[in-house]
């Protein structure tokens, strides 16, 4: 505990705050107050998975490929050490990819803390059975981990993606049978894939994109929010990411983080903080929504 303390002084004099403290407050008033008051640690319940973890995940993948992201950029100690300063205040949803490069870097955090007490997401891009298979043997050795709480299919485009990969789909089934991964689900980047993750009985876990202007998300944000309340009435758990608009709202974060939480359908959301001080600013401004 003292050296994760010493490390997260030393990060608070890293980046400065998206507003100053009068700026915050201003923004806060300006918008409709929600029915209820939130914190990016309350406990949610995934759907139907069972799985029970924080409201907030902690993103990896900010501007995400190639094995690299912003956050991989803060080097293992680096990133390993703003997942533990969020974890230390409730954070406890950890999510990950292989495109990402993350995976040491959350292995490194795992090794501080009770595994039970985490929600472990990452992603495959399989498009065939058996590099699936080798993914998620692979996945759990750079995790350092016996299981995966949550696998998703990395990217989907194609409307048809669910016949399409159902090889995919049929090895992450027997994955969760023998308790390497305890659900499975999709990350999508079309509205024809998502509306197919929608439609299907085998998606229990959706991971979407949702903002309030439509930056980077697969369609206009009325459009996009029915699927997703069809997800939800379905009992799939939804996630939702580029809350931010990928940077595009990142003066606008308060209008940003009401519209996460008042549309009624994300179970929990993901957001890619980049520096400790980024990270204490959701924080606070979640639960000043």
């Amino acid at each position: 505990m003292r050296r994760r303390e010493f490390i997260a002084r030393a990060g608070y004099g890293v980046g400065a705050a998206w507003l100053t403290a009068k700026g915050f407050e201003t923004a806060a008033k300006a918008l409709p107050a929600l029915p209820r008051k939130f914190s990016a640690s309350d406990t949610v319940s995934l759907g139907s998975t069972g799985i029970q973890t924080s409201r907030l995940a902690m993103g990896t993948g900010t501007v995400g490929g190639g094995h690299h992201s912003h956050q991989t950029a803060l080097g293992i100690e680096g990133l390993s050490s703003l997942l533990l300063n969020g974890y230390d205040q409730g954070l406890l949803f950890f999510d990950a990819a292989d495109s990402y490069g993350s995976h040491p870097h959350v292995a490194e955090a795992l090794k501080h803390v009770p595994r039970d007490k985490v929600t472990v997401l990452t992603k495959t891009w399989a498009r065939d059975p058996a590099t699936a298979r080798a993914d998620l043997d692979r996945f759990r050795k750079e995790l350092g981990t016996d299981h995966l709480d949550i696998c998703l299919m990395h990217c989907l485009t194609e409307a048809d993606w669910t016949d399409r990969y159902k090889g995919v789909m049929d090895v992450l089934s027997e994955a969760k049978e023998k308790g390497i991964i305890r659900a499975h689900g999709c990350s999508c980047h079309s509205i024809e894939a998502l509306r197919a993750a929608a439609k299907s009985p085998w998606v229990e876990v959706d991971l979407a994109r949702i903002n309030p202007i439509g930056a980077y998300m697969d369609a206009q944000p009325d459009t996009v929010l029915a699927v997703l309340k069809e997800m939800k009435a379905a009992g799939k758990a939804v996630v939702g990411m580029k809350i931010l608009g990928a940077g595009d709202m990142r003066t606008r974060q308060d209008e940003a983080l009401n519209h996460a939480l008042s549309i009624g359908v994300l179970d929990a959301f993901t957001i890619g903080a980049e520096s400790k001080a980024e990270q204490q600013d959701l924080i606070r401004r979640i639960a000043a929504a």
